[in-house]
C-alpha cells in the first residue's frame, strides 16, 4: 500500500472519530446546561473546551449553550470543530478513492453537504438536530467501513487511527473529572458522553461509583469505548501490519512497544486503586496517544515531525501540494 493511501486512511479513522465524540461529549453537555439550572454555564463551557483541547476565549468573554455550539459545531475556521473534522476527513478520502470503497466515499460526502441543513435544522429546533445528525452519520461510515472494505492493511490503518482517537477522547473525557468526589452526578456525563451508561448500569447493577466507573472506562475489555479495548485493537492492528507478526523477539517497532506497555499497565493495575494518582496515570496515556502517532508516522508514512490537532489542517495542505508538484 502506498505511504500516502496509508496515511489518508489513519487520518480518515481519527477524523471521524473526533467528530463523533465531539458531538457525543457536546450533545450531554448541552442537555446539562439546559435543564439544571445550578451549572454556571460559563464554567462549564470552559470546561468543555478543556476536554477538546480547544483554545479559551478570553476570561471577560463569558460563553454560554448557543456560543459554545456556534464554535464547536459550526465554526469551519475553528480547529478541531466537529465540521472541520468532517470536512477534513472528507479531503482525506477524496484523496484516496483506490483504497476506499464507493459507499464510504459517498457517506462521508453527504455528510459533509449535509451539514448545512442540518445547522439550519439546529438553529430553530437546538443543536440536538446537528449532534445527533453527525453520531448518526458517524455510525454509518463505521458499518460501511467494516462491512464494505477489505479487512485488509488499510482497514487496519483506519481501524488504527479510529483507535488511538478513541484512547486520546476517552482519556481527555476521565481528566475532565479527575479529582471529582466519589459519589459526584458529574460521573455520570463521562458515561453519557461515551454511550457507556446504559451498559454500565447493567454490568455494575445501577451502583453508581467513581471508582466503578473509572473502571469501567479504563480496564473494561468488552466496552469498545473503554480505553484498554481500544488500545488492545490498536496493538493488534501494529502487530498485523508488521510484516514479521511472529517475531521471536517480540516487538520490533516503536509504537508497538508504546502500546504493549500501557496495556500491561493496565491490564496488571490493582481496580481497588484506580482513584490513586488518576490524573498522573491518565497525562502518561495522554503522552503515549501522543508518542504512538510520532512512531506510526515516522514508520508508516513519512519523516516529519508530529502534527498536532490545530496542524492538521496545515499539514494535509501541505501534504497534497507536495504531490501537485511531484
Amino acid at each position: 500500500m502506498l505511504a500516502r493511501n496509508a496515511e489518508s486512511l489513519y487520518w480518515i479513522g481519527r477524523y471521524v472519530e473526533r467528530a463523533d465524540d465531539t458531538a457525543r461529549i457536546l450533545d450531554v453537555a448541552v442537555h446539562q446546561l439546559l435543564e439544571d439550572a445550578t451549572v454556571d454555564p460559563d464554567r462549564a463551557c470552559r470546561l468543555i473546551l478543556q476536554v477538546l483541547g480547544m483554545p479559551w476565549p478570553p476570561d471577560d468573554e463569558s460563553l454560554d449553550v448557543w456560543s459554545l455550539t456556534e464554535r464547536v459545531c459550526y465554526d469551519r475556521s475553528e480547529l478541531g470543530s466537529i465540521v472541520d473534522c468532517v470536512a477534513n476527513g472528507r479531503e482525506n478520502a477524496r484523496g484516496a478513492r483506490e483504497v476506499t470503497s464507493s459507499e464510504m466515499w459517498e457517506c462521508l460526502n453527504t455528510t459533509y453537504n449535509g451539514l448545512s441543513d442540518a445547522e439550519r435544522k439546529a438553529r430553530k429546533l437546538g443543536p440536538h438536530e446537528f449532534l445527533d445528525y453527525v453520531k448518526n452519520r458517524s455510525a454509518m461510515f463505521a458499518g460501511l467501513a467494516d462491512a464494505t472494505l477489505s479487512h485488509d492493511d488499510g482497514y487496519r490503518f483506519l481501524l488504527l487511527g479510529r483507535s488511538v482517537e478513541r484512547v486520546d477522547m476517552t482519556v481527555r473525557m476521565l481528566l475532565s473529572r479527575a479529582g471529582d468526589r466519589s459519589g459526584s452526578p458529574a460521573w455520570v456525563s463521562v458515561l453519557r458522553s461515551a454511550g457507556g451508561h446504559d451498559t454500565y448500569l447493567r454490568t455494575y447493577r445501577g451502583a453508581l461509583d467513581a471508582n466503578r466507573v473509572v473502571e469501567f472506562m479504563l480496564l473494561d475489555r468488552l466496552f469498545p469505548r473503554s480505553v484498554f479495548h481500544a488500545i488492545t485493537l490498536a496493538e493488534e492492528c501494529l502487530m498485523e501490519l508488521d510484516n514479521r507478526p511472529n517475531s521471536r523477539i517480540g516487538a520490533r517497532a516503536e509504537a508497538q512497544r508504546l502500546l504493549g506497555r500501557a496495556r500491561s499497565a493496565l491490564e496488571f493495575m490493582r481496580p481497588g486503586m484506580l482513584l490513586d494518582d488518576l490524573q498522573e496515570r491518565l497525562l502518561d496515556l495522554q503522552d503515549t496517544c501522543r508518542d504512538v502517532n510520532e512512531a506510526v508516522t515516522a514508520q508508516y508514512f513519512h519523516v516529519a515531525p508530529y502534527v498536532a490537532w490545530t496542524d492538521a489542517r496545515a499539514n494535509d495542505e501541505e501534504h497534497f501540494i507536495e504531490e501537485a508538484e511531484l
